[in-house]
């Protein structure tokens, strides 16, 4: 399971409308940023998540995360998602503010209901770790499978690490390879370097050395370390023109994906 989680700052197209230009000495960007705090002191929620990921990027202020979370909390406590998503993880990283576990998994719960597919995948690692909440694998997996089902890559790699590891559900390597695949052809390394090794190891499908190691190629080609570990070590195993006959295949795969996009 990976459990890193990491903030998500979405300034979104409007935010471009005010600072996307901010450049030192430009009066009209200057005026711009002025009248999205404006905004913001007004009470407008959008506005002050906006002001609170520009504190928190530096994009046309000075950085400072206390500042970032001062503007958040306002927005999330109107309901915006971006902004409860944003404050949960300044509380679960211990950015501007005291890390806090059970702080953040509330404000990613409120974000999660809504539907927001970043916060619950956090709620998920949340639950399936035990910070802030009790440790829950059904539960873990009732989030990452809401997240998962709307197409983020990371909820589907984490589903397919339960599936495979009989957590919160019944351990189904089939059902391991429909999610790791899913993140996988989205160009994930992590869902990649899984999919090859259960082709490799033959769980879920049959065995088959030559397309476990074109996706294991493929994760490595996307910078996974675990993924050139592997690969050398299943290259051993392997005769030239199987090794040729994978670097064929994720080559296809490749050209597949991007026909894809």
């Amino acid at each position: 399971m990976r459990r890193v989680i990491t903030l998500l700052i979405m300034l979104l197209a409007v935010a471009s409308l005010f600072v996307g230009a901010a450049m030192p000495g430009n009066a009209a960007a200057v005026d711009n940023i002025d009248q999205l705090r404006q905004k913001a002191e007004q009470g407008d929620a959008h506005a002050q998540s906006i002001i609170g990921s520009m504190y928190f990027t530096g994009l046309g202020v000075l950085r400072d995360f206390q500042e970032a979370g001062k503007w958040y909390r306002p927005a999330a406590e109107q309901g915006n998602l971006i902004a409860q998503f944003n404050l949960g993880n300044m509380y679960y990283n211990g950015l501007g503010v005291p890390q806090d576990y059970q702080e953040a998994a509330k404000w990613f719960r409120l974000a999660a209901v809504q539907g927001f597919a970043p916060a619950q995948c956090a709620l998920g690692f949340m639950y399936a770790d035990g910070r802030g909440v009790p440790q829950n694998y059904q539960e873990a997996v009732n989030w990452l499978r809401q997240a998962a089902a709307q197409g983020d890559a990371l909820s589907q790699v984490n589903l397919g690490v339960m599936y495979a590891k009989g957590q919160g559900v019944p351990q189904n390597y089939q059902e391991a390879m429909k999610w790791y695949r899913l993140a996988a052809e989205q160009g994930d390394a992590k869902a990649q370097v899984n999919l090859g090794v259960m082709y490799v190891a033959g769980r879920g499908v049959p065995q088959d050395y030559v397309e476990g190691c074109a996706w294991i190629l493929m994760a490595s080609a996307n910078g996974d370390e675990k993924a050139n570990q592997v690969k050398a070590l299943l290259q051993q195993k392997m005769t030239a023109s199987q090794i040729a006959a994978a670097q064929q295949r994720a080559r296809e795969i490749q050209a597949g994906l991007g026909r894809q996009r």
